[in-house]
């Protein structure tokens, strides 16, 4: 993108004289270097909003489709050995995402967050083509998919990290929460959406996955170079080599170690007692706590720990950490439950079950669509304090709502705790949001928009390893002696239902995920079925045996999961009440004057009061 001429002071007014050359003339008459009018902020919002909606609907969008895109690979997703390519196309995306957005928003700090978002938008576009025409099959095909999706959450944390910052510098305070609440309710809303549209495309074709992200993001690509401008200047500076290095490996390092912890390894169902995951742990570890000792000595940090001694910050991150995390469990296990016990319990074919399963998770988006720019515009009149901690209570009461729910429930009330659900979620996000951007100096607010994206994709990687960790401990204990005596009293040989039992649960837990019949999956690749009477295979393939079998091991998870996600939303609900009010010397004050005497008393408290 052109960049605009070094004579404009950063409200566009010009200050160059008659005798300018003529190559600066003709740049200042682009759009691009144009003042930013009073309807900028609206293309602001529609443009970033378009970015983090295709960046966080493909964070999801894998997830449902995985059945459809390994067959069109030609591999089987639930083998044993191919349970990693599964977990690193999933994964692969939210690692990548967690470890660069605080990289990425200081170097839009340094160079220009228009310029970083531009360029972000491009790669995304890149890698969706390039997705999209995958040329190899079986494990070379998988990694082809792997290492690209890696690309494109490099692009996706470009639009991520710099979006709030965008925003921030284009709204004033009084409507900085409306902004910020569409835009942040627009990315939860598409992890959600991601997971109905993965389903229809996949029916349609595994590559139509990819394609979608295609004119989407070309479209984006080109309307963003020719309508964002920088409204900021930006602060050149040495980029921290040290800080990025010990914080991207520690980081990379322990989400890596979580990712292979929910993995099997030896005789244990889960991998915890792996020496290479404890080593990760460790060593991920010790980075992260190197990586703050040298933030502390670096004159030039990438990661700005002072930021931290701003109450509304700290807390507001805090309090994002944990609701993520209790975000990420909810949405995969209701995903679980829906696709492996309720749907097939209702009737629904297992091919059937990740299309409805996003269908009927709909009242959770919903609840995130309304709450989420309304609160956002009372907290610009109200504060931020009381909408965000009143949004986590309910959420913490929605959690324990749905602990009271049998595994076979009635879906009007279901529903009903979804929709609480996600309005107490729309209540917190968008004010926390705003009181997190409008509590940092302006210079600072890429950075600060890359560590609240930091904590908010870590969260959602840290929920997988925590939550289905939790799920898989709780199935190993039950579900290989019920898998036993079900298969052998409907006729199933002992070595075959043994052989059965005896696999990791972590592949029955990832068949129900993916929507596939776990029984159906396991005897059919030994030709067990083919011996077995008529009635022996229509019993145990069809859509009750499982859901049955595995509901008493599985509700008993389900409650461990819950219960630690209601307590994760009411400490996050006391850290945002403990929150303070930002500087409202930081709410951009007019150029030339000093931030005491830059607006009238009263506005300035207004104008406060909106960000606390």
């Amino acid at each position: 993108m052109a960049r605009a001429p070094r004579t404009r002071d950063r409200n566009g007014d010009q200050a160059q004289g008659p005798g300018a050359s003529g190559l600066r003339a003709l740049r200042s008459a682009r759009r691009s270097d144009a003042p930013a009018g009073p309807g900028y902020k609206w293309v602001a919002l529609s443009n970033t909003t378009l970015g983090v909606l295709i960046a966080t609907m493909d964070a999801s969008i894998v997830i449902i489709s995985l059945p459809a895109i390994f067959r069109g690979i030609g591999l089987d997703p639930l083998a044993p050995g191919n349970i990693g390519y599964l977990l690193w196309m999933i994964l692969g995306y939210l690692l990548v995402s967690a470890v660069l957005v605080v990289v990425l928003g200081r170097l839009g700090d340094m160079y220009g967050r228009v310029r970083i978002y531009n360029l972000g938008f491009l790669v995304f576009a890149c890698a969706s083509i390039a997705l999209s025409l995958d040329p190899f099959r079986t494990g070379a095909g998988a990694l082809w998919l792997i290492l690209w999706r890696i690309v494109q959450a490099f692009g996706g944390s470009m639009l991520t990290a710099n979006s709030a910052a965008i925003l921030t510098d284009a709204f004033p305070a009084r409507q900085r929460g409306t902004a910020l609440g569409i835009n942040q309710i627009t990315a939860l809303a598409g992890q959600f959406l991601g997971l109905l549209a993965g389903g229809l495309l996949a029916a349609v074709d595994w590559r139509a996955v990819f394609w979608v992200s295609v004119p989407v993001s070309v479209a984006g690509t080109v309307w963003s170079y020719l309508s964002l401008r920088e409204t900021a200047t930006g602060r050149r500076g040495r980029i921290d080599w040290l800080g990025n290095i010990t914080f991207a490996g520690g980081a990379g390092i322990l989400l890596a170690g979580i990712t292979y912890g929910i993995q099997p390894y030896g005789s244990s169902a889960t991998g915890w007692g792996n020496p290479w995951v404890l080593a990760g742990l460790i060593g991920g570890g010790a980075l992260l706590l190197l990586f703050c000792y040298v933030e502390t000595r670096v004159a030039e940090p990438m990661f700005q720990l002072a930021l931290f001694k701003v109450r509304a910050f700290a807390a507001g991150n805090l309090a994002a950490l944990l609701t993520a995390i209790a975000r990420g469990g909810l949405q995969f296990m209701l995903i679980i439950w829906l696709q492996g016990i309720w749907l097939p319990l209702h009737g629904y074919a297992f091919e059937d079950t990740p299309l409805w399963a996003g269908i009927f998770m709909l009242p959770l988006t919903l609840g995130f669509l309304i709450a989420g720019p309304l609160s956002g515009y009372l907290s610009d009149k109200f504060g931020a304090r009381v909408f965000s901690t009143v949004g986590l209570v309910v959420v913490a009461g929605s959690f324990l709502g749905l602990l009271t729910l049998p595994v076979d429930f009635d879906y009007g009330l279901f529903a009903a705790l979804l929709l609480l659900n996600g309005l107490g979620q729309g209540m917190f996000s968008s004010p926390n949001t705003s009181s997190i951007m409008g509590s940092v100096p302006p210079e600072y607010r890429g950075v600060a928009s890359g560590m609240r994206s930091t904590f908010q994709n870590s969260g959602t990687a840290l929920s997988i390893g925590v939550f289905f960790s939790l799920m898989i401990s709780g199935l190993a204990s039950s579900l290989p002696a019920a898998l036993m005596s079900g298969l052998t009293a409907h006729g199933v040989p002992a070595d075959a239902a043994g052989h059965a039992a005896s696999l990791p649960p972590v592949s029955t837990l990832f068949a129900t995920f993916l929507g596939n019949n776990p029984v159906e999956h396991l005897l059919s690749s030994g030709g067990t079925l083919a011996h077995l009477s008529a009635a022996q295979r229509a019993t145990l393939t069809g859509h009750t045996f499982f859901p049955q079998l595995v509901s008493g091991p599985f509700h008993h998870g389900l409650t461990i999961v819950f219960s630690v996600a209601a307590g994760m939303a009411l400490v996050s609900a006391l850290a945002s009440a403990m929150r303070g009010g930002p500087r409202s010397a930081y709410d951009n004050p007019a150029p030339g004057r000093p931030a005491a005497t830059a607006e009238p008393r009263e506005t300035a408290r207004r104008r406060h009061d909106a960000c606390s």
